[in-house]
């Protein structure tokens, strides 16, 4: 399916304005950055990279599609047929999906016409805002779970597309499993899922529902607790299904007393190996307030599709430099009060300490870096319009999860800080 659509009118406007002056086919360098955090985050992680690549691929114009825009009177003929040939034949470089990024940092740089780069600009941030502001709100969650296993299970709280791109970004930075099939079909995502209380309130009674459940997938399944009353459902789920019980989900209440209670209650019943898990509206702060409590995993929904409160990102996809009229390379600038850009190409790397702990983030503007205590930043991620493959797909996302779990180790203990300060390393131009 074309994906050439997903896309804001005045990006073929402008297309259309510039194939008419002459100035569609100047070489430009385009990049993606953030100029803050949202409030309360000290790093940002980059995701939706492989998502990305894959919707560029099919960024088409077919039959259907120039039709639409002939009808609607969106561009001119010549610029219809310019979109019947288009396909991306540029290059992006940018951040490895699933490293860190700061203000300013150019996660995504694009180098290519002035028409084909600009009109990758919605599809591009639609995907790395939502996709980046999953990730770093799970980032968040899974330090606060301290090393407890977390799930994704947020599908029926975002759109439906949106569901398999945040199940997908919750896992590259840690989170062990999702709800949704689609991700765990399109991105090799391990899936789970038991029941709900409609499946308890469908019986005679609990203890024929966990019985049916017990039945159907087995004794190590995880049976929910708290519809009725949940002393009373754990001593039925232990007798159902045996102190070898899986464990027991607590989906409402006062959670730590209710955990604590129900740890005790378990161990009385002999069903010590049992674990407990929660999913009642959980975030971040819930999740660190849970620490000392005997929680064994956790299942998140709304927050974590959500961003935890910051669903964009707040990146920008701005034009940084351009061939002029006499081919020579124009640095180019906003001077805008609050929205100033810095112009030029950039070459960022994280600046380490000895120790191999981040102490800054160095981009250096037209000339690339030299010193040896840095770690570059850029990736080649399309050359020539052609995708790298081992960024994309089930391949891609497991890549994203390796190189983040490496790149978060570099960050300082103060940087996984739930409370409000400043960024976790300085942002410095060099």
């Amino acid at each position: 399916m074309s994906t050439a659509l997903l896309t804001d009118r005045y990006e073929l406007t402008m297309l259309d304005a510039a194939i008419g002056s002459g100035t569609h086919e100047r070489e430009c360098v385009f990049e993606v950055f953030a100029r803050r955090l949202p409030e309360t985050r000290r790093y940002g992680v980059v995701a939706g990279t492989g998502r990305l690549l894959s919707l560029i691929e099919d960024f088409r114009f077919g039959d259907a599609e120039l039709d639409w825009l002939r009808s609607a009177g969106v561009v001119r003929p010549d610029t219809i047929d310019w979109l019947a040939d288009f396909r991306f034949r540029g290059t992006i470089t940018g951040y490895q999906e699933g490293d860190l990024y700061f203000p300013g940092s150019p996660i995504l740089i694009v180098d290519g016409t002035f028409a084909e780069a600009v009109i990758l600009e919605t599809l591009t941030l639609s995907v790395l805002n939502y996709d980046s502001a999953v990730a770093s709100a799970a980032a968040r969650m899974v330090s606060a779970a301290s090393g407890r296993p977390l799930a994704e299970m947020g599908s029926r709280r975002t759109g439906e597309r949106s569901a398999v791109a945040a199940a997908r970004a919750a896992f590259i930075v840690g989170f062990g499993a999702t709800s949704n099939l689609e991700a765990g079909r399109s991105f090799g995502i391990p899936t789970m899922g038991t029941a709900a209380h409609s499946f308890t309130l469908l019986h005679d009674s609990e203890e024929e529902a966990f019985q049916a459940q017990v039945d159907a997938l087995g004794p190590s399944t995880t049976l929910l607790v708290d519809t009725y009353d949940i002393p009373a459902a754990v001593e039925l789920a232990v007798k159902v299904a045996g102190t070898g019980l899986g464990a027991v989900r607590i989906d409402s209440g006062d959670l730590p007393a209710q955990v604590a209670a129900v740890r005790a209650q378990l161990d009385s019943l002999g069903a010590t190996s049992t674990r407990i898990t929660v999913t009642n509206d959980l975030d971040e702060y819930t999740i660190a307030a849970l620490r000392a409590a005997p929680v064994d995993s956790f299942g998140v929904g709304t927050s974590v599709v959500t961003g935890s409160g910051e669903p964009a990102s707040g990146m920008v996809y701005k034009l940084v430099a351009h061939r002029d009229a006499a081919g020579d390379w124009v640095n180019v600038a906003k001077k805008s009060a609050a929205k100033a850009t810095v112009g030029g190409r950039k070459y960022p790397v994280r600046s380490l300490h000895s120790s191999g702990l981040a102490k800054a983030e160095t981009i250096y503007v037209d000339s690339a870096p030299t010193a040896a205590a840095e770690r570059p930043l850029l990736v080649p991620l399309l050359t020539a319009g052609v995708v790298d493959a081992r960024y994309t797909g089930p391949e891609g996302t497991a890549l994203a999860r390796d190189h983040h779990e490496q790149a978060i180790a570099e960050l300082p203990d103060d940087a996984f800080r739930l409370s409000r300060g400043e960024p976790a390393i300085p942002t410095v131009y060099a």
